[in-house]
């Protein structure tokens, strides 16, 4: 990238899907150059398509021969088709980057061939609001220029983590990829546990939504682990402390309910890789 404003080469996104849109959205809105951008979607949103007719953005026109970087953003089960369209950029030239969930690297490569360097990352759902977390980790081609791009094109979309190996990747999607489902079925599971103690379903509701986003927000901000800022809202004997209780148990508590959850993820993760 020259200057955060553009892409040697320009930079193509295949697939503008949520994903896609929210990473193409962070790009224009840090000043990236939209002339410099092409995409490929063969179910454009309006909202793309005014933008490309607004700001020069390339929408499904020929591909460039060499673009710096392709972003491949496409549903797993499309990637086979979404690789055989994009052959031509396995020179070595092009820095490829996929965001498509359980696709190994070995998978890409085998389809660009040996000379293409390849980063895998995985982003969550946050990143609409550019508060997502991707991790990244790439081939033995990736340079540590071509991993400063990639840290920089995905920081628009929150944060950026790199790994060492790529078997860490199913446990990231197990604990970040997955994890805001987690997190949106505690507000579901609390709002309940309100509305049968009492409230209506929308104070429920409203309480259990601000909550957990207040908490979010706090234990990202305070610098404190999370189990000191348990304790300090549990007074000895209190309304939390019997809370707690209930939530500790070591045998069907939330630790174990989590840690069953986290592996049966990791373990549905490794087993769409192949």
């Amino acid at each position: 990238m020259t200057d955060g404003q553009s892409v040697d080469g320009g930079l193509l996104l295949c697939g503008c899907g949520k994903m896609g849109s929210a990473l193409l959205d962070g790009w224009l809105a840090g000043g990236l150059d939209p002339g410099s951008i092409h995409v490929v979607e063969p179910y454009p949103s309006t909202w793309l398509e005014s933008l490309a007719r607004e700001t020069g953005l390339g929408l499904n026109a020929a591909l460039p021969e060499a673009p710096g970087v392709c972003i491949i953003a496409v549903k797993p089960q499309v990637m086979e088709a979404a690789l055989q369209g994009l052959r031509s950029l396995g020179t070595g030239e092009t820095l490829v980057l996929s965001i498509a969930a359980g696709v190994r690297i070995r998978t890409i490569e085998r389809a660009f061939g040996g000379a293409v360097p390849v980063i895998r990352a995985m982003p969550n759902t946050p990143a609409a609001i550019r508060m997502g977390v991707t991790a990244i980790i790439g081939n033995a081609r990736v340079s540590d220029r071509h991993m400063a791009d990639a840290e920089q094109l995905l920081g628009a979309v929150g944060e950026t983590v790199r790994l060492e190996s790529e078997d860490d990747m199913d446990v990231v999607t197990a604990v970040s990829g997955s994890g805001p489902a987690y997190v949106f079925l505690m507000i579901e599971a609390l709002a309940a546990a309100g509305e049968k103690a009492g409230l209506s379903p929308e104070m429920a509701l409203s309480l259990a939504r601000s909550t957990v986003s207040g908490a979010g927000a706090l234990a990202s901000s305070s610098g404190e682990p999370p189990s000191r800022l348990r304790e300090n809202v549990t007074s000895p004997n209190g309304t939390t402390a019997a809370a707690l209780e209930i939530l500790m148990r070591p045998s069907g508590g939330l630790h174990s309910l989590m840690d069953q959850a986290v592996i049966a993820a990791r373990d549905r993760s490794r087993e769409l890789g192949g």
